[in-house]
This record gives C-alpha cells, sequence and structure tokens, in this order.
C-alpha cells in the first residue's frame, strides 16, 4: 500500500512537471545564421524588412512542401510548428514595421513587394486544409499573416503621403532631430 502511495506521488510530480519543461522550451523562428544577419542589417530598416520578407518566404515554401505530403501524426506536428514559427516571425516582423514607422524611416522601396508577399503567404495558408493538429495553428497564422498584409499597405500609403510632405526627409533611415 505505501508502495503505490510513492508511486502515485512520483507520478503526480512527473506529471506536474511536464508542462514546466514545455514552457521552458521556446521555439525560436530563425536560425543563429537568420538571427546574426537581422543584428548586422539593424541600422538599415530597408534591408531588415527585405530580410524578415526573404525569411517569411522560405517558412511559407516550407508549409506548401509540407502540404502535399500524406497525412500523418509526424506531419501534422511538423505543420503545427512550422505554423507557430511563420506566425511569430510575422509578428515580429509586424513589431519592426511599427518601429520604422515610428522614426519615420523611408521603407517605401522594401516595402512595395511586401502586400504581394503577404497575398501569397495568405494563399498557402488558406489552401492547407485544417487538421486537428495544427488548425489552430493554421487559423493563428492567418489572422496574423492579415494583419501584416492590413499593416504593410497601411503603412506603404502613409509612407507616401509622409515623404511627399517632408520631402527633405526621404531615404532617411530615421527622422533626425529638428
Amino acid at each position: 500500500m505505501r508502495t503505490l502511495r510513492c508511486s502515485a506521488a512520483i507520478l503526480i510530480c512527473l506529471l506536474c512537471t511536464a508542462p514546466l519543461r514545455a514552457q521552458q522550451e521556446k521555439r525560436e523562428p530563425l536560425t543563429e545564421t537568420q538571427i546574426e544577419q537581422i543584428r548586422e542589417a539593424g541600422d538599415e530598416p530597408d534591408e531588415r524588412v527585405k530580410l524578415y520578407t526573404q525569411f517569411l518566404n522560405e517558412h511559407a515554401d516550407v508549409i506548401k512542401g509540407l502540404t502535399n505530403r500524406a497525412k500523418s501524426p509526424s506531419r501534422s506536428h511538423r505543420l503545427d510548428d512550422e505554423l507557430q514559427d511563420f506566425t511569430a516571425l510575422m509578428d515580429e516582423f509586424g513589431a519592426n514595421l511599427d518601429v520604422f514607422s515610428d522614426r519615420h524611416a523611408d521603407i517605401r522601396k522594401s516595402l512595395k513587394p511586401l502586400p504581394a508577399a503577404t497575398q501569397r503567404w495568405l494563399g498557402i495558408l488558406r489552401t492547407l486544409a485544417g487538421e486537428p493538429g495544427f488548425d489552430l495553428a493554421r487559423k493563428e497564422a492567418i489572422e496574423s499573416g492579415e494583419d501584416l498584409a492590413d499593416q504593410a499597405t497601411r503603412l506603404l500609403n502613409e509612407q507616401t503621403e509622409y515623404f511627399n510632405i517632408h520631402k527633405d526627409e526621404k531615404g532617411q533611415d530615421r527622422a533626425e532631430p529638428k
């Protein structure tokens, strides 16, 4: 009887710590090389936008490649991971666009292809049939993609208007204090 209680206590402890270990494993949507490229482009907003767009294209291609594979638990798990990474990267990109917008960095050149790219990404996500293993991640990725598409279009319009008024600031990475 005592052995049974001891075994039950150990089992309960293991079950309680499993979610904690899972929470500590934070996925990183970028490789170390990609992170370094983003860091190096830190003071060049146009280059940074191009890099994020490139990395998102790569993730979208991986998701598209997984779409045609036979359905299996490993495919569902991999798609779930890829979709979560894709969503995290789009959200990070959106946060960067907010910063560049606040600084009035002239990123119109790199923003022009972004609305078309976001529509391509959304097309890949929408053609991916939902499955129980990754449906929530797919829906979140679509929502994040729609937000990024709206943000890119709005920011491009705002930047065009702003730099038509402030012609002396065209091409700057950030607005200089006046």
